[in-house]
């Protein structure tokens, strides 16, 4: 049913290490949101419907068992009508992350793939391995493209900000070279956390100011980082690709990545950092003043906008 589809579109969340999938409602609000749109169908028509598309409600039942914000439901609605704001008028959108660390070595990879002989592996002991890969991903949900950054040093904003500039610079701004506007969908936590100075601080200096885009950036509640698009749509497909497979080098990481692809037509681009990124960054109360930072009137916490300064 096409008008379950698109109800469901902003409600999905995924492993980000296979392809589960499941949805945030119930099935009774499902009915109901149906209902009022002119469509009659009954709770176990919307589980039956639900089962074809590929969700699992098991799933999403333990997932929202925990206790949520109590904006929870506010922000996940915000985050819809911004999207479709933003992609009405053809805008970048781009959902943010950072990929769990991987240990660069021969080491055990978790799951299975096809082989004669599964391969040797050394003992599973970080102190042996040759690098500890910090994957950051930027997927661009209007093309359905994943662009990763692979560092090998800590998970910091300047980290993060650096490879959402990098993504701006080497493609961004040649898919939109008209844009004056970005949104970027983040967790809430990790180096482009909400409550990070430096992450706000380096998204004005070195996103704003050098290409004078004005950027929206929403956070996803805490504990809903699932739902952020990166994590099942890039992250996921990315981890089945190398399953099983040790990462031995840098180079055949990237290259696993690289060859990420979905039949829905996902590419992926891959390149490494090695700089050094110290953690521990001060930014005073003074240089937050200064920024050109406006907070949104829903959840200003997790929804704001910087500008250029000049």
């Amino acid at each position: 049913m096409p008008a379950l589809e698109r109800l469901v579109t902003d409600e999905t969340a995924g492993d980000p290490m296979t392809e589960q999938r499941w949805i945030r409602s119930s099935l009774r609000r499902l009915s109901k949101r149906l209902a009022e749109q002119g469509h009659q169908a009954c709770t176990h028509t919307v589980a039956r419907l639900l089962r074809k598309m590929g969700f699992s409600l098991r799933v999403n039942k333990k997932t929202i068992s925990r206790g949520k914000h109590a904006d929870c439901d506010a922000q996940f609605q915000y985050i819809k009508l911004t999207k479709e704001k933003f992609g009405s008028l053809g805008l970048p959108i781009i959902s943010v992350d950072t990929k769990k660390k991987e240990l660069i070595g021969n080491f055990k990879n978790e799951g299975k793939s096809w082989c004669r002989e599964g391969p040797e592996i050394d003992e599973h002991f970080a102190s042996s391995s040759k690098h500890v890969a910090v994957p950051f991903g930027v997927y661009d949900v209007n093309r359905n493209l994943g662009y990763v950054i692979v560092g090998i040093s800590h998970n910091t904003a300047e980290f993060a900000v650096n490879c959402i500039v990098t993504w701006w610079n080497n493609e961004g701004c040649k898919a939109y070279p008209d844009a004056k506007k970005i949104l970027i969908l983040a967790d809430g936590g990790g180096g482009n956390g909400y409550n990070l100075r430096t992450w706000k601080k380096d998204i004005q200096d070195k996103l704003c100011n050098p290409t004078g885009l004005a950027v929206t950036i929403i956070h996803y509640p805490t504990g809903c980082s699932k739902w952020n698009l990166v994590e099942y749509k890039l992250f996921s497909q990315i981890s089945m690709n190398w399953a099983g497979k040790p990462l031995r080098t840098l180079q055949m990481m990237l290259g696993y990545i690289r060859g990420t692809t979905t039949t829905t037509g996902l590419q992926v681009q891959a390149l490494l950092d090695n700089r050094v990124y110290e953690k521990g960054r001060k930014v005073t109360a003074r240089e937050m003043k200064q920024l050109k930072l406006r907070p949104h009137k829903i959840c200003p916490t997790w929804n704001y906008t910087l500008s250029p300064s000049r």
